[in-house]
């Protein structure tokens, strides 16, 4: 009878141990709360979350889901408040997913995941040393993942990236790169972003719009493939209206591109429902979107409200510097200069654009009228605007150096937008030699986008030449950032 009894309670007792080990299952509830909170449908993916918990409180991925959700909200918001209630999230749920199979290719791949969500929003607080470790650490656990689980399609949406970014670290930071064991490869990571994108897994199909977004910014501003990126949107229809994380990728980029009237589309056709996470960001790219097309009356007033609401750091100092020239051009001097004391004030100095902000209210020097308004029209793409304020002008129109040296690198950029390459190259010359060794970034940038069109020729000697040009100025304005740009360049015309 001892016997049978015993027979009988050891289903018992294995079934009480099967419930209590931990699991990694991304069910139906999670795979719904997932996509509405990667949308930035923030409180709906939170109902959903507390529902999968309910259905198996032994499953690990609403950890995986809670972190998203901390990691959307601190980076896109920035709130201190947030930041102090939410960081120790991290580590505490790295705790918990340590306790799950560590056989399972979701063991380490989701540690990855933390630790990338917790560096990001780490840069964004000016934490960037805790950052870089955190950063060495997701590196080196979805390497050793990729090793052990070659076949496991989500590595390649992480790795990919990951190899990238790695294999774009500017000269000035190799040292960093080295304390921190980082080595990557433009080349390698690119073809793992398109094999997960190309591939028919349930999973690569479930996080192909995560995947989507990084993908087009390393194909926007590591390639150099920009028009590559609003082909890929169109084609695999992103869906700009209902996923606000797409839209304000897309919107960003196109900002960035000088798509101002894309950009702007994308921002009042989004679906204005209050179920999406309230970000101050909208107000952030319409403002450009009107500076770039001097309707600074309107700019004006989405600064304010983006200043109203944003309670972070990050381009604050460059968006008080922009409303400060919305104020210049239009005459009144008084609120251009309160607007500049912000820019001295707020914010931080992490970004080279918050940076150029700080060093620009500094001086005291405001920009020369006319080539502020052609640089404004240009950054939009309003080139035929630009090029008619510039007739009948040349560089002996200008009495200072900066200003002839602006003159010819603004030209030159206008003559690259539509396409005139050879002159162009000859504005850009003269742009180099006239800022050679000076501190503004124009004779650098003006070495990169002559590299950036022979590179579009096929000329990818002569486009090394430049990059490598670009690289060897020194001590001057965005000279990490410029570096980069053209260390991918080298990178990708010599095929790694």
């Amino acid at each position: 009878m001892f016997i049978k009894a015993l027979l009988v309670l050891v289903p018992v007792f294995t079934a009480a141990r099967a419930k209590a080990e931990k699991v990694f299952d991304f069910t139906a509830t999670c795979q719904q709360a997932y996509q509405q909170i990667s949308s930035l449908k923030i409180t709906n993916g939170q109902l959903l979350v507390q529902q999968a918990r309910k259905e198996n409180p032994d499953n690990l991925i609403p950890e995986i889901l809670d972190s998203y959700i901390d990691f959307y909200v601190l980076f896109l918001n920035e709130d201190k408040a947030e930041y102090d209630k939410r960081i120790g999230h991290f580590e505490e749920r790295l705790g918990r997913i340590e306790e799950g199979p560590s056989n399972s290719p979701f063991y380490n791949y989701w540690r990855t995941v933390i630790y990338m969500h917790k560096a990001c929003v780490e840069i964004k607080f000016g934490r960037q040393w805790a950052a870089g470790w955190s950063f060495r650490k997701a590196f080196s656990l979805i390497k050793e993942n990729k090793k052990n689980y070659p076949g496991f399609q989500l590595n390649n949406m992480i790795y990919g990236p990951m190899q990238v970014a790695a294999g774009t670290i500017p000269p000035g930071y190799k040292w960093l790169a080295s304390i921190f064991g980082i080595k990557g490869s433009i080349k390698d990571g690119m073809s793992l972003i398109q094999q997960f994108l190309n591939n028919n897994d349930p999973l690569a199909k479930l996080f192909f719009n995560e995947a989507s977004f990084y993908y087009c910014y390393v194909l926007f501003y590591v390639q150099n493939e920009q028009e590559e990126v609003f082909r890929f949107i169109a084609q695999r229809k992103l869906d700009l209206v209902n996923n606000h994380l797409l839209a304000y990728m897309a919107a960003n980029l196109a900002i960035n591109n000088k798509r101002t009237e894309y950009a702007k589309n994308i921002i009042i056709n989004r679906n204005k429902s209050s179920e999406y996470l309230d970000i101050a960001i909208w107000d952030f790219e319409m403002a450009y979107v009107k500076l770039h097309h001097l309707e600074t009356a309107e700019a004006i007033q989405y600064f304010q409200r983006f200043f109203a609401k944003f309670r972070g750091n990050f381009y604050v100092k460059d968006a008080y510097e922009k409303m400060s020239w919305c104020y210049y051009l239009q005459g009144n001097a008084q609120a251009a200069e309160q607007a500049r004391k912000q820019v001295l004030q707020k914010g931080s100095l992490i970004t080279d654009a918050d940076k150029q902000a700080q060093k620009d209210a500094k001086s005291g020097v405001w920009p020369n009228n006319l080539l502020l308004k052609v640089r404004l029209l240009n950054d939009g793409g309003y080139n035929n605007e630009a090029l008619a304020l510039l007739h009948g002008k040349s560089a002996a129109d200008f009495a200072k150096a900066e200003e002839k040296l602006e003159f010819a690198y603004r030209v030159g950029r206008i003559y690259d937008d539509i396409g005139r390459d050879t002159d162009a190259i000859k504005m850009y010359a003269l742009a180099i030699q006239l800022g050679k060794d000076r501190t503004e970034y124009y004779a650098a940038r003006a070495a990169l986008q002559i590299g950036w069109i022979y590179e579009r020729q096929g000329k990818k000697e002569l486009a090394k030449q430049y990059y490598t040009q670009c690289m060897d100025m020194e001590d001057h304005d965005y000279k990490d950032s410029l570096d980069q740009k053209a260390k991918a360049g080298i990178a990708r015309c010599e095929g790694t």
